[in-house]
């Protein structure tokens, strides 16, 4: 049995990443991705709670507790009112994910300035691996990558090439 271990994820709002096709090969990579990482041993997830991957990748944790009853996810807020600003279907899958989270952790009382990226050095610095699915590096999930790697994380770095050369999507979900 592996030891288990800690991941977090990175990724883009949605407005930056591909859509149609491409996206759900994206969102298969990532489920993938977090699939692996659990028959790996990963028990605990940090997810950061931003609408796009970040939401995606606790949905898909959320999924596979139902099979994996010992795995944890931990929402990690940049501000406590972060998700005030939501509404419709976007509040309802935010309040769902940090209802059904293990902990909520809350780096910063009100906005400032830095908060995510204080948010991203609390989950680089609680984890082992880092999954991130990105389009631009030049970005606040690519500062997370370069993180990651100058602390040692083991990197997954999902991208739409990569999605690109997937023959078929790893779950039927994800299916045209």
């Amino acid at each position: 049995m592996p030891a288990p271990f800690a991941v977090c994820f990175s990724g883009h709002r949605p407005e930056k990443l591909p859509t149609g096709a491409p996206l759900r090969m994206m969102q298969s990579l990532l489920y993938s991705e977090i699939r692996a990482a659990i028959l790996d041993g990963a028990d605990t997830f940090y997810a950061g709670t931003a609408r796009g991957v970040d939401l995606w990748a606790a949905e898909m944790v959320l999924h596979f507790r139902r099979h994996f009853p010992g795995l944890k996810l931990i929402c990690v807020l940049p501000f406590a009112k972060q998700g005030a600003h939501l509404s419709g279907m976007a509040r309802y899958r935010f309040q769902t994910v940090l209802n059904a989270a293990d902990s909520i952790v809350c780096i910063c009382d009100k906005y400032q300035r830095d908060c995510f990226t204080r948010r991203n050095r609390y989950m680089v610095s609680q984890s082992q691996r880092l999954i991130a699915l990105v389009a631009d590096m030049h970005s606040g999930t690519g500062q997370t990558i370069r993180m990651a790697r100058q602390a040692g994380l083991e990197l997954r770095v999902l991208t739409a090439e990569l999605a690109g050369k997937q023959d078929k999507p790893a779950h039927p979900y994800f299916s045209f």
